[in-house]
């Protein structure tokens, strides 16, 4: 019995030629060690349809070994809580306003804000949160008459009083 193979051919690495991570991959992973750690930036990665430079998908191991390779620090939680750089919901949380009320401004220019990739998470300073620019943000979400926190003096009650 003759064995059948079939004939596979790949295109050669020319010297020189390297499979690496672009720049810009680089760039967002410089950013999201701010505030995630590996596993939650390769689910980053993967969600936004990145991929490493040999085409293979995102996993922490392999995120360590970029950071690694390029000298990139470890995300480290501040051991008092505290942390210097915040996400979106968290900064949102701080100010005690909505998330979408602080990303509107952020998209807006009105706060600084990183925003990395396209489906990935915002990142805020907690230094800027403090400053008069988010107190404003901050001021005019709770006085936006749009968006009371609770019903409207004019609106009528669907139910009669009982009572």
């Amino acid at each position: 019995m003759a064995a059948s193979h079939t004939e596979l051919r790949l295109p050669r690495r020319r010297r020189g030629q390297r499979n690496s991570t672009s720049a810009d991959i680089l760039a967002a992973v410089r950013q999201l060690v701010l505030i995630a750690n590996d596993d939650l930036i390769a689910g980053i990665l993967n969600r936004n349809g990145l991929v490493t430079g040999h085409g293979n998908r995102w996993t922490w191991e392999r995120v360590t070994a970029l950071r690694s390779h390029h000298k990139i620090p470890v995300f480290r939680p501040a051991p008092d809580g505290n942390e210097p750089w915040l996400n979106l919901n968290k900064a949102a949380r701080l100010l005690g306003i909505a998330p979408k009320t602080l990303r509107l401004a952020a998209q807006a220019g009105e706060i600084e804000g990183v925003h990395p990739l396209p489906d990935g998470p915002w990142i805020l300073s907690r230094s800027r949160l403090g400053e008069p620019v988010a107190q404003s943000i901050v001021w005019r979400a709770r006085q936006n008459p749009k968006y009371p926190t609770g019903s409207h003096p004019d609106q009528q009650n669907l139910f009669a009083s009982t009572t």
